[in-house]
């Protein structure tokens, strides 16, 4: 007989988890694993990476779940490894070969697809991604054998270096994009551009938007801490919104922001704003300027502050 399994007692947990994804796990497996050793109860991330994929995945937690969307269309960084002359099914090291040709290539092609794919480009979307199409993920057509056809996508490539390897076959890409941008997709045009074709070997994403790998933590680091080491490895909400305006409220306008209502002060028009109360100190949400009136974009509720304070009260006073 198996034992039975132990009910995992879930709790209000509020942040930012940086995670360096493994190799091997989809991202909401690792969501899912997170969620389970912090034992949370809401929880979403921002942006997948594939299984083969390894690197950055912000995971947010609570009320932050409530501006992931900002960091869904944050700009990323990518290292990738694409082996050339080798075509496949996937445009990945998943699929079967469809096509081998001869590689030569010098310097001087490197720099040419360099200057090639920097800047905007248009992008069809690979068949084996989630993008979807009536409902149904691209990759489940794709495993049935079925193309779909897909409208090429606007996309920036802000930075790109291409780098010849030890191995003669071998690239390094490292490339700072837009949001929606296929990097396999990227690696194949590339190989097409060099006359040989090529597929992915290696992908790693380095940054989104201002977090970086040398902030993040592994799965197995976060599961041999305790608890409290765990919790302290969160990142407040309103580290999504660091590149916003600040604006700070007193008690009675904090109130009445948070209940939906415009407030209006000697404020500069804004786009993106990060809005906090002055007593207490906490994060409210976010709102953009307008005329002189703040108007409330995403909100916290108080039961969230109260909790956020509460845990940040317990934090200091745990020896």
């Amino acid at each position: 007989m198996h034992a039975p399994r132990t009910r995992v007692q879930r709790r209000p947990v509020h942040g930012v988890l940086l995670l360096d994804k493994p190799l091997g796990l989809s991202s909401n497996q690792a969501l899912q694993k997170a969620k389970w050793l912090l034992r949370a109860e809401k929880a979403g991330h921002t942006g997948t990476l594939d299984p083969l994929a390894t690197g950055v995945l912000p995971l947010c937690f609570g009320a932050a779940t409530k501006f992931s969307q900002l960091h869904l269309d944050a700009d990323k960084t990518y290292v990738a490894t694409a082996r050339l002359g080798v075509k496949t099914s996937t445009g990945d090291a998943e699929g079967d070969v469809i096509a081998e040709r001869p590689v030569s290539v010098t310097p001087e092609d490197l720099a040419r697809v360099e200057a090639q794919f920097t800047g905007p480009l248009r992008q069809v979307p690979p068949m084996h991604s989630a993008l979807k199409k009536d409902g149904k993920a691209l990759y489940e057509y794709a495993r049935q054998g079925i193309e779909v056809e897909r409208a090429a996508r606007d996309v920036v490539i802000h930075s790109l270096k291409v780098a010849a390897m030890d191995t003669p076959s071998d690239i390094r890409i490292t490339a700072r994009v837009s949001k929606g941008t296929y990097i396999r997709t990227l690696g194949e045009d590339i190989g097409e551009a060099l006359g040989c074709g090529a597929h992915l070997t290696s992908l790693r994403r380095t940054a989104t938007g201002d977090f970086t790998e040398s902030q993040c933590i592994t799965l197995e680091a976060l599961e041999a801490m305790s608890e409290e080491e765990r919790l302290a490895q969160l990142l407040p909400a309103e580290a999504l919104v660091a590149g916003h305006s600040r604006v700070t409220l007193g008690v009675e306008d904090a109130a009445r922001f948070l209940s939906g209502l415009r407030r209006r002060g000697q404020w500069a028009d804004a786009s993106e704003v990060a809005v906090f109360g002055s007593e207490p100190q906490a994060f409210l949400g976010t709102a953009h300027i307008t005329a002189n009136e703040l108007i409330p974009g995403r909100l916290l509720n108080p039961i969230e502050i109260q909790q956020i304070l509460l845990n940040a009260t317990s934090c200091e006073t745990t020896p």
